[in-house]
């Protein structure tokens, strides 16, 4: 028997002949127009995908393509302006004319199963060439789950960021990397996610290509902007109507008059003329000369080259007409206007650019001056849940609690200082008694405390800690760990499982341990701080404080008020010689910043950022005057049944001297 005479002869020959032909010329542009269909399961434009709605995705999707020499394409971009769609028609590209093992990876693996079942089913079901490569999910081994895609001569594999064992699954030789400013800094110990990713590809050479899409974050710590500076830094140049000259879209040549977003109107850098948005269509039309142009040095540009990449950014003020218009981004703009996380938000998903956190501490003095009249120890009436932050140190426990109210507005309630060597038992006594303790709210109710947060640090305390919070239970009492970096997909990740160690002697069941952002928490505390208090016309019209407004009462210490601003965001170096951010004690103490970080984290993971007007009213009628029994905020976890500790008389917190805690 011959081998032209087996049954299987001609498939082998077809599917060897298929390896040895060449990628195909079409580019991936090319295809999307003739192939594409957009479902309306998962695009507000269905029907055929047509590049030029946004003619700028034309070069991004041909530098995609097998011909182009780029290994690696990089888009900084804005929010909604076609950037996923174009990995989706690269992923259809590859499963059609260059087929080979794929790897799409996501923030986290639910949004990967997310991507899967609202854009790449609807990419397959639509187009009837893809159709009959990837079988119907529901046939018998058809190699079509959520996670997994099986094509002649290749798969496709969607993971996200957060499993590291997803993206070591096998080796690949395209990988799309969609929104990498959100992925984790460093997964399971194993490194970043984009290196271990990439690392996919090492044996494809350079036939291998890699796609890296993102909104930007924070500047010096943005893994896209990072990447962006690397390379030839593209921008889409647009002609003039009026002179013809090209120039790509900025910000601040977008004009209009105060309080009339509708006038906006862009004006050319070069002969100031304004031009209305409609004819952004025939500025945008590579027909009449729209095209990328690079605007990095020359040596940024020889590097880039050498290493094959190239990167381009588009804001959203070249969004299509019937997006995002020019008018809604002046608007947006007003609005955001002294609130730095409006602007924030504004500067990364509409302008896609960097933010740049304000490093500088807030004034002490200008605190310590603006101190309110409501006494420590008391709840003032905005406040409606409480939270605390434990801060362990050698000698002693420092607690403060915090009040939250509506729009994260927050007041100081209490701080406690519990003496004590933390190596012997009488000092944790004391802090099981203080979970106890209530505090009287204006409204006349008394308030218990919904959770403490407590760091577990890396000291001779951490085992005495975690002993407490085992004894403890899951219920009031939630063990912390600071880490560093903004780069995180949440700033409270966890819990992990952390066995405890009593006496030499391993313990089975863990202490569930959540892993808290510092520096999440403690820009956003800044950014707080900084907040005006309204003044008085403003309270007479009615005017409240702003979002997120913390209130100090006068009983604080200047001590403690240096505690809460002891540190600085500056910028360093790493041994890459990459820049990024680092927040830096620049006073000897800082408990106070630190137990507002864990109290916050506390209030996060009891989910009231999350939290609408109903529950906050919910609360609010548990407080109203004429409440004498103590009432449990709603949503607070209920304590767990502990051994009493032993007797103490009433008194046993002493007199706090609340204006010389130190």
């Amino acid at each position: 028997m011959t081998f032209a005479d087996y049954d299987g002869a001609e498939d082998i020959r077809r599917a060897w002949l298929d390896g040895l032909a060449p990628d195909p010329s079409q580019t991936v542009s090319q295809w999307s127009d003739r192939h594409r269909i957009l479902s309306s399961r998962a695009a507000s434009e269905a029907g055929p995908y047509r590049t030029d709605r946004t003619p700028y995705m034309r070069g991004i999707m041909d530098a995609l393509s097998p011909a182009n020499p780029a290994q690696r394409v990089i888009f900084m971009k804005a929010a909604q302006v076609g950037a996923t769609e174009a990995g989706n028609n690269w992923i259809g590209f590859c499963i059609h004319r260059a087929p080979g093992p794929f790897l799409a990876v996501q923030p986290t693996v639910d949004l990967a199963k997310r991507l899967s079942q609202q854009r790449i089913d609807p990419l397959i079901e639509e187009s009837p060439d893809l159709r009959t490569l990837v079988m119907p999910s529901r046939s018998k081994d058809s190699g079509n789950t959520i996670l997994g895609k099986r094509f002649p001569g290749g798969q496709l594999i969607l993971t996200g960021a957060n499993s590291a064992v997803g993206l070591r699954s096998m080796p690949a030789r395209w990988v799309f990397l969609d929104e990498v400013d959100a992925y984790p800094g460093d997964i399971d110990g194993e490194g970043d996610p984009i290196a271990l990713a990439e690392a996919r590809t090492i044996s494809f050479g350079h036939r291998s290509k890699a796609f890296l899409a993102s909104t930007p974050t924070v500047k010096g710590l943005s893994r896209i902007e990072r990447e962006y500076e690397l390379s030839d830094q593209q921008r889409y140049h647009l002609p003039c109507p009026h002179c013809g000259a090209l120039q790509w879209l900025k910000f601040d040549r977008l004009r209009w008059q105060p309080g009339q977003p509708e006038t906006a109107a862009y004006h050319c850098e070069h002969c100031d003329e304004p031009i209305a948005e409609r004819h952004k269509t025939e500025m945008m039309d590579e027909a009449n000369g729209a095209r990328w142009l690079p605007t990095a040095d020359a040596e940024t540009r020889r590097r880039a080259e050498a290493a094959g990449i190239t990167g381009f950014h588009i804001s959203g003020l070249y969004s299509p007409l019937g997006w995002l218009s020019w008018a809604e981004i002046a608007r947006g703009w007003e609005a955001a206007q002294g609130n730095d996380a409006a602007l924030k938000t504004l500067k990364n998903t509409v302008l896609g650019e960097t933010w740049q956190e304000r490093g500088e501490a807030p004034d002490w003095q200008r605190l310590y001056e603006r101190r309110e009249d409501f006494t420590l120890g008391q709840v003032p009436e905005g406040a409606l849940m409480l939270t605390a932050g434990a801060d362990v140190q050698r000698d002693r426990i420092e607690i403060d609690v915090w009040g939250w109210g509506r729009n994260l507005e927050s007041w100081l309630v209490d701080h406690l200082v519990l003496e004590g060597d933390t190596a012997r038992e009488e000092v944790w006594v004391d802090l099981t008694d203080f979970l106890g303790e209530t505090w009287e709210h204006a409204g006349g109710a008394r308030m218990a405390l919904a959770r403490l947060a407590i760091d577990t640090g890396d000291g001779a305390t951490t085992d005495a800690v975690y002993g407490w919070c085992r004894r403890m239970g899951h219920g009031q009492v939630i063990a912390v760990k600071g880490v560093g970096g903004f780069d995180r997909a949440t700033p409270v990740d966890g819990p992990t499982y952390v066995d405890v160690t009593e006496a030499g002697r391993r313990i089975r069941r863990g202490v569930r341990l959540w892993k808290v952002a510092g520096a999440v928490f403690k820009s956003e505390t800044y950014r707080f701080l900084r907040l005006a208090a309204p003044t008085d016309e403003e309270r007479v019209e009615g005017s409240g404080h702003p979002a997120g407004f913390v209130h100090i009462p006068r009983g604080t210490t200047a001590e403690w008020t240096k505690q809460l601003t002891a540190e600085q965001l500056m910028t360093v170096k790493t041994r890459q010689g990459f820049q990024r951010l680092e927040w830096q004690q620049t006073r000897d103490r800082n408990e106070a910043l630190d137990c507002r970080v864990y109290a916050r984290a506390a209030a996060w993971l009891i989910g009231m950022d999350r939290w609408n007007e109903d529950r906050w009213e919910q609360l609010e009628e548990q407080l109203l005057p004429g409440k004498t029994e103590t009432t449990l905020p709603a949503g607070q976890p209920q304590r767990q049944n502990i051994t009493a500790p032993r007797p103490r008389n009433s008194g046993w917190l002493g007199e706090r001297n609340r204006g010389n805690w130190f």
